[in-house]
């Protein structure tokens, strides 16, 4: 069971791949909402054991999935006993606009953490935005709260940019340092 997890869902693959770059960076355990919004087996034991969480899900007309939404409500349990107070938390969303509101959903993933008692992590990381910077450049979206991702809507998720995979790999590099030094 790892310190961290990244509990997340993904509507077609993009927000996943995200998932996995986190994990990566942070050495997390990933804990896919399925399409009905439920946790796998086990989810919620790995959550509770979990010294920091990271939330991820798409941005669908300027929120989080309803998927992820469902798994909010149903953590009104945990919240009840304050079960993950003091827990790290951070997250990651992609949209097909390089705006689409994303904000509004990382607004939502620490709102959901501060009522938990949590203590959030953002990304640490300048955006990429001078002339020399690219579309695969990191942080080329522009988050400081959360990583942002940006897929057009006939983009594949084999083709997100390299960059936002690597912000996403960031993220969770700078979670689990966090997670590191709490340890202490």
């Amino acid at each position: 069971m790892s310190d961290i997890v990244v509990v997340f869902h993904s509507g077609y693959g993009h927000t996943q791949r995200m998932a996995q770059a986190v994990a990566d960076g942070a050495d997390a355990q990933l804990i896919p909402i399925d399409a009905d919004g439920n946790l796998p087996a086990g989810g919620w034991e790995a959550i509770a054991a979990a010294r920091a969480i990271v939330f991820g899900a798409p941005t669908y007309m300027g929120g989080p999935s309803w998927q992820f939404k469902k798994f909010a409500d149903a953590s009104s349990k945990p919240w009840y006993v304050q079960a993950w107070k003091d827990k790290l938390f951070a997250g990651f969303t992609n949209s097909a606009a390089m705006n689409g509101d994303k904000f509004a959903t990382i607004q939502y993933f620490w709102t959901l953490a501060m009522q938990h008692g949590g203590l959030w992590i953002g990304l640490g990381m300048l955006p990429s935005n001078d002339k020399a910077a690219t579309r695969n450049s990191p942080n080329f979206v522009g988050g400081y709260a959360g990583a942002l991702a940006t897929s057009p809507t006939d983009a594949s998720s084999s083709e997100m940019a390299k960059g936002d995979l690597e912000t996403a790999r960031v993220l969770g590099e700078r979670v689990a340092a966090a997670a590191a030094k709490l340890a202490r």
